[in-house]
């Protein structure tokens, strides 16, 4: 999955010290906390539990990095958390899709970093909706798993309509459809102050592997959508586990599976 860093840390502008997101693409309240030393030990601790070992270039590595610029500079002691982490906890959860298996890991419920583990290949004769590929509604309905409570905004609804399109095929938005949901629930959220008064990704994106037709997540189309929603974002980014994410994840596993599919 897409897990872009707004920031690198060696591009990053002078500040006390490195936050979250210096290094994740993170919003919220976890966006202007110091990495910690225990939050880094709390991600390795995690992550050795459901890997065997740190993941290479990771959360947690990244986070550690970061927590050897915090720690000499005296921002934190060795025992210390921040309360996001603490009060809401480190966790790294798997989500089966065809294919293969979504691991999710974050901090205070905040994703930090997704990968893809690939289930072993398999073949199929052409022209028939296979088990082993992940369709444009799938990946849609997946996001729900990954980034469901996320309030919807333009950017969620530009990612969804170029989505809709890749199925289509036409640039008119279907009345009652997924585009056209997902553009009244960012309109109403822009009106709404509090985000348990938003409408949800969940709230829109349910049963849409049952109601769009299938058609086979490619890389043009993960390339298509993820442009939409970065276009549409105030940060020029997409967001992590979100639609353009999703659809990622779904072409890359959709690669990975050694299946001849006839559009």
């Amino acid at each position: 999955m897409s897990q872009e860093q707004p920031r690198r840390l060696e591009d990053r502008e002078m500040r006390d010290s490195v936050q979250y997101d210096d290094v994740f693409n993170v919003p919220g309240e976890l966006a202007s906390k110091t990495v910690a030393p225990q939050d880094a030990d709390l991600m390795q601790s995690a992550e050795t539990t459901a890997f065997g070992q740190t993941q290479r270039g990771g959360p947690a590595e990244v986070m550690r990095s970061a927590t050897r610029i915090n720690e000499p500079a005296g921002f934190f002691e060795r025992r210390d958390f921040t309360d996001v982490a603490r009060d809401k906890g480190v966790t790294i959860t798997g989500t089966d899709v065809p294919g293969g298996r979504v691991i999710t890991e974050s901090v205070g419920g905040q994703v930090v970093g997704q990968s893809v583990q690939v289930a072993s290949r398999q073949t199929a004769a052409p022209g028939a909706a296979q088990q082993g590929v992940i369709s444009v509604g799938q990946a849609l309905e997946a996001t729900i798993q990954t980034a469901g409570v996320k309030p919807v905004d333009q950017s969620d609804a530009a990612a969804v309509r170029e989505a809709e399109i890749r199925v289509t095929g036409s640039n008119v938005v279907i009345q009652g459809g997924y585009a056209a949901s997902a553009q009244s629930a960012a309109a109403y959220n822009s009106g709404m102050i509090r985000d348990e008064d938003k409408i949800k990704l969940k709230d829109v994106l349910a049963g849409a592997s049952a109601a769009l037709p299938f058609k086979l997540v490619t890389r043009e189309d993960a390339e298509a959508v993820v442009n939409a929603e970065r276009r549409n974002s105030p940060h020029l980014t997409t967001y992590p586990g979100g639609v353009a994410s999703s659809m990622e994840t779904a072409a890359r596993l959709n690669e990975n599976t050694n299946v001849r599919y006839t559009q």
